[in-house]
């Protein structure tokens, strides 16, 4: 949740103004971005990831290709469902400071994935699905795992309550990425899976 913004002064404009502002305009994006890979999973359902241009994903989506490659660098990280890393580490930061590090990421998944929309959630259901048969994305995936790692472990900087070296963080976050990669294969959004595994992590941790 955005902190308050403080010493505003004599400016006229209220502070909840611009947060309602950037809010409208986070949800604009979102929406798009959801537009996008609806589009683009319904044409490679109906003709095949190969047969698919990113021309003719943007004109079922009613946008430019400049536009799509605003969202998306490559066609095949349309089938990534990354913009949920971002809220996951936000939450596992600002979860309670009594949890475990590996509490703190539970409980930061159930809290973003309960917060999705039944179509948000169908879609990254149906991208994981898709990513799994599409052999140019698995070094995306490889390098999105690398990239949650490497949140994580700054993450953890501001959760233990003990100073830590970088290494020693790395090695509690590639654990808990170790558990995701190993619940996840071939298993789109498996929470349960995930939930228990993360929970037996945690019991061997302490």
């Amino acid at each position: 949740m955005p902190r308050p913004v403080q010493g505003v002064g004599c400016h006229t404009v209220p502070v909840t103004q611009s947060g309602e502002t950037r809010g409208l305009r986070e949800r604009k994006k979102a929406a798009t971005r959801l537009a996008i890979r609806r589009e683009a999973f319904r044409l490679f359902e109906d003709q095949g990831y190969a047969n698919t241009t990113v021309e003719q994903i943007a004109d079922a989506a009613e946008i430019s290709p400049s536009t799509f490659y605003r969202y998306f660098a490559v066609k095949e990280a349309v089938l990534l469902s990354d913009d949920h890393t971002t809220p996951i580490v936000d939450a596992f930061v600002a979860a309670p400071s009594d949890m475990s590090p590996i509490a703190a990421y539970r409980h930061a998944v159930a809290e973003v994935f309960a917060g999705l929309s039944p179509e948000e959630r169908d879609n990254a259901i149906l991208g994981q699905r898709l990513l799994y048969t599409v052999p140019d994305a698995r070094g995306l995936v490889y390098n999105e795992y690398v990239r949650l790692l490497g949140l994580i472990a700054d993450g953890l900087a501001h959760r233990l309550p003990e100073p830590t070296d970088a290494m020693e963080r790395r090695v509690i976050a590639g654990a808990v990425v170790g558990v995701l990669i190993a619940a996840s294969h071939n298993n789109p959004l498996p929470g349960d899976v995930v939930d228990r595994a993360l929970t037996f992590l945690d019991s061997r941790l302490l």
